[in-house]
């Protein structure tokens, strides 16, 4: 088609002179039958045309038609001539793939996305309390690769290393929400025993049990590449998983066994979280605070001694390290966790409803806990203190409470 197309176009203007001549002709004909006024020549001329009108006429209808035809089917394709000295060729996408899939594909992969990095870590710090050097730092990091959509390889691999219960798996999930991005959390735990551990989420080659599916990391990037990959404690994965995660970080995709496709990971954010060399990376976190550099290249150093592979964190954008709580953190983190339950049981909290003497009590027992004290422990002793209270008070039809401290315990009173 494009030949006949490239054919007819060139001679397209030569059958438009025919039939104009045709039309002429016809003309002289019909106006003028006296034609001795005229040269003999253009007699002649005429006499032919009219004797062979229709066959001239047909010849020049097919360079139309062949003309249109084509002009239609390169619209359709949407395919382009690339013009040469030697004259026409066809253009090394038509010849060589499929371009009008390539065109869509194009379409619909997302450009550069500009965030605000300042509402960002604000929103993220009036939910991880205590991290406010990280929330910054992170929010900066993801408006960078946001908006420079790098490379073949994902958004980024960030770790965030810290003492449990310090916020890490929580900033991945409030990240993944701000960002509007699915979340796809995976609790490294379970992928800990075995070789096959790693046939759970990349798939089983063919010949083996599981072979019919997709893993469930690759099923999920393939419904969902532009998720957050929450890859929670990474250091008790198999070491088996640990490669398969090379090529995802350094090379853009990662490959399903079952039948060997490369699902991209270029427009995934990898979050890591582990508890390993915690005591140094806090030692760390402290003396090289001012210093973002040195405490990058100490805290790697950190994770390699507790275990890390040197090619794992070859691949690892940026180390986040968490500090545990302390002070007034420790109130804030109360305050809000409280504020959570009595939301739970379908109650509000008063203004200022929650006694100070509730929150000195919770960060004395954190501090009786001692270094290893989390939030997780936080929690507990909330539920432990307020549960039967909250309890009472729905059954009494309270909507909106005080929390007061008494001797012996908490009493969820009314709002006066």
């Amino acid at each position: 088609m494009r030949g006949l197309n490239s054919f007819a176009t060139r001679f397209a203007p030569l059958a438009f002179i025919v039939m104009a001549c045709i039309a002429v002709a016809q003309f002289f004909f019909q106006h003028s039958p006296d034609l001795a006024q005229f040269e003999r020549y253009a007699h002649n001329v005429a006499t032919f045309l009219r004797a062979h009108a229709w066959g001239v006429f047909a010849v020049a209808s097919a360079f139309w038609f062949l003309t249109f035809a084509g002009y239609f089917h390169d619209r359709q394709q949407g395919k382009n001539l690339d013009v040469n000295k030697g004259g026409w060729f066809m253009d090394a996408l038509d010849r060589l793939t499929n371009r009008r899939v390539l065109e869509q594909k194009l379409e619909q992969d997302p450009g550069p996305q500009i965030i605000d990095s300042e509402k960002l870590a604000a929103s993220l710090k009036s939910k991880i309390i205590g991290q406010d050097a990280v929330c910054d730092d992170i929010a900066a990091q993801i408006r960078r690769r946001l908006a420079l959509r790098q490379r073949d390889k994902p958004i980024g691999v960030f770790i965030l290393a810290g003492p449990p219960g310090t916020g890490k798996t929580y900033l991945a999930k409030c990240l993944a929400a701000e960002l509007e991005r699915r979340l796809l959390h995976f609790d490294m735990t379970q992928f800990s025993s075995g070789a096959h551990a790693a046939t759970q989420l990349f798939g089983a080659s063919k010949g083996y049990v599981g072979s019919n599916t997709y893993g469930k990391l690759t099923a999920a990037l393939r419904d969902t590449p532009d998720a957050v990959v929450l890859l929670d404690e990474i250091e008790k994965a198999h070491p088996e998983i640990h490669k398969n995660f090379l090529t995802a970080w350094n090379d853009g995709f990662v490959t399903e066994a079952s039948d060997g496709r490369q699902i991209s990971t270029t427009r995934a954010i990898f979050i890591l979280t582990t508890n390993a060399a915690t005591d140094d990376l806090q030692s760390l976190s402290v003396t090289f605070a001012s210093d973002a550099d040195e405490l990058r290249r100490a805290s790697t150093n950190a994770l390699r001694e507790a275990g890390f592979a040197p090619e794992v964190l070859n691949r690892i954008d940026r180390i986040f390290v968490f500090k545990s709580l302390s002070g007034l953190d420790i109130a804030r983190v109360v305050a809000l966790e409280i504020e959570a339950m009595i939301k739970s049981y379908g109650l509000e909290v008063a203004a200022e409803g929650i006694d100070p003497d509730i929150l000195l009590d919770m960060m004395r027992r954190q501090q009786r806990i001692g270094a290893g004290a989390s939030s997780r422990d936080l929690v507990r002793a909330v539920e432990e203190s307020l549960a039967d209270t909250l309890i009472d008070a729905k059954q009494h039809g309270h909507t909106k409470v005080t929390l007061v401290s008494v001797e012996g315990g908490v009493i969820a009173k009314p709002e006066q």
